[in-house]
């Protein structure tokens, strides 16, 4: 039962951070951002926030430090939209799957187009 509420809670948490990043912080370093996935701890004091950002590897740093910056924030609106009795801490990571699936595709249309002109 356990798992089933931290799961819920861990969608939650993902969809209600995707509202606050995108309409209500306000740093020019945030690009474009996806959250694609949150990991909550059993007692959920932790949430692992995966991100997927737009842009270059300098860009990807600097949203990452403006995210670590704007932390409290970003607590704080959780906590008001989504009823805690303590607001687990956000850690934020980068989010590689889209890259490694692109990659792989590109891998496949090699190897089909190469196998296509024999």
């Amino acid at each position: 039962m356990a798992k089933v509420r931290v799961g819920r809670v861990g969608e939650q948490i993902k969809k209600e951070l995707s509202q606050i990043i995108q309409l209500e912080l306000k740093d020019p370093r945030i690009g474009f951002i996806t959250v694609t996935g949150v990991d909550l701890t059993n007692d959920m004091s932790q949430a692992r926030i995966y991100l997927s950002v737009l842009g270059s590897d300098e860009q990807k740093e600097e949203t990452l430090k403006a995210l670590a910056r704007g932390k409290g924030f970003l607590r704080s609106e959780l906590g008001k939209r989504i009823r805690f009795r303590h607001t687990p801490d956000l850690l934020f990571k980068f989010d590689s799957s889209i890259e490694y699936g692109s990659r792989i595709e590109s891998l496949l249309t090699d190897i089909n187009g190469g196998s296509a002109q024999q």
